[in-house]
């Protein structure tokens, strides 16, 4: 199966089904000399595992990572780092109902197209299972650029089905289930999952995610764009249906006196480019947001076919998320911070020798 990796210099590559022994990655072209133990990693790992509120799949699993290379002494050494997450609570006998359909919604129907078999015990490589190695990754990523850069990589919920968060502060993230930005909104949050709950019905959600402290100059003009790699790998996330870079589709409705960017010796007026110009990043924070679509996989009955083409009815059982985005920020955040270290990497290959006398001028005026 070819499309497991992502990046050039700083490759990471995915590996393992959601009901396989284990899933993991190896991550190559980490520089050496870089403190690295598994507690960098877990911790990252811990905000994304399931089973941790009532608003999420019940699956229990610790996702407790092994890091089996790419260290010595307690630091990088610059070989590959291979990290295993070993899946420890399967029920697989939930699946046996779909073995010859299709749950409509899903990958299914095109896995079975495309490779004329399937592991549809979760969904095989399909499944959300296959984030945790990526956040492993990118805890890697994150490490490197605060350490070389002071780079930060912060994300929210900003909707979740009707419901739209106001930014109100990055300490109310951490302290809800829902990663919130808006601590107010936590009981609607709440009440709206727990009614979807009782339904068996699904919502979508949307996600924003901020890079601080990017240098300006990262990225290349034409087909290897920050921007460009940013939604790519953005939208390579389960269940993302759409990816927007800054004001994004709402650019469509402004006029040019409005979008533009506008340039001070103090700092940049606006973002509404999301810190890209020219597939280069500005200086500016680097502000994406993703669309993630209701989960699939809900008891409420659909129409499918079966492998005969048969019209038959089906009922999904097993654990599940009512909504998928509830864990989908630690999962962005660490896909901006693995695509950043590339482009910070491929940027120190070619220009490193690169000095302007221009100064780099502050990120914003106002800044989120």
């Amino acid at each position: 199966m070819s499309g497991s990796s992502i990046g050039k210099l700083f490759c990471v590559t995915t590996f393992g089904e959601s009901h396989g022994p284990a899933i993991g990655c190896v991550v190559d072209g980490c520089p050496p000399g870089m403190a690295l133990c598994a507690e960098d990693i877990q911790a990252q790992l811990d905000r994304r595992k399931p089973g941790t509120s009532r608003h999420v799949t019940q699956r229990r699993e610790s996702d407790t990572v092994e890091i089996l290379s790419g260290l010595f002494e307690g630091h990088t050494t610059g070989a590959p780092i291979a990290l295993l997450i070993r899946n420890e609570d399967q029920r697989s006998k939930d699946y046996g109902n779909i073995a010859d359909t299709f749950r409509p919604g899903h990958a299914d129907y095109t896995y079975w197209h495309k490779y004329g078999i399937r592991d549809y015990r979760g969904g095989g490589r399909s499944s959300a299972r296959l984030t945790a190695p990526l956040v492993g990754a990118g805890a890697i990523a994150k490490k490197w650029l605060a350490q070389k850069y002071g780079i930060r990589v912060r994300g929210h919920m900003s909707a979740l089905g009707p419901i739209d968060l106001a930014f109100k502060s990055w300490e109310a993230v951490s302290e809800n289930a829902f990663f919130s930005p808006d601590p107010d909104s936590v009981a609607a949050l709440e009440a709206y999952m727990d009614e979807l709950r009782k339904s068996g019905d699904s919502a979508g959600a949307k996600i924003t995610v901020v890079a601080e402290n990017v240098p300006a100059g990262w990225g290349e003009p034409l087909y290897d764009r920050i921007d460009a790699d940013l939604a790519h790998a953005l939208m390579g996330l389960n269940a993302v249906k759409g990816v927007e870079i800054g004001d994004g589709f709402a650019s469509a409705r402004q006029k040019g006196t409005e979008h533009r960017d506008e340039l001070t010796p103090q700092g940049f007026l606006s973002n509404h480019a999301g810190g890209v110009l020219g597939g280069i990043s500005s200086g500016q924070n680097i502000v994406a947001h993703i669309a993630i679509k209701p989960t699939s996989s809900i008891r409420l009955p659909g129409r499918s076919i079966d492998k005969q083409g048969n019209p038959i009815e089906v009922v999904t059982h097993g654990r599940h998320d009512p909504c998928v985005g509830i864990r989908a920020t630690p999962i962005a955040e660490a896909l901006m911070a693995i695509v950043l270290m590339d482009h910070a990497l491929r940027h120190r290959a070619q220009c490193a020798d690169v000095v302007m006398e221009t100064p780099q001028i502050a990120g914003n005026v106002e800044q989120e």
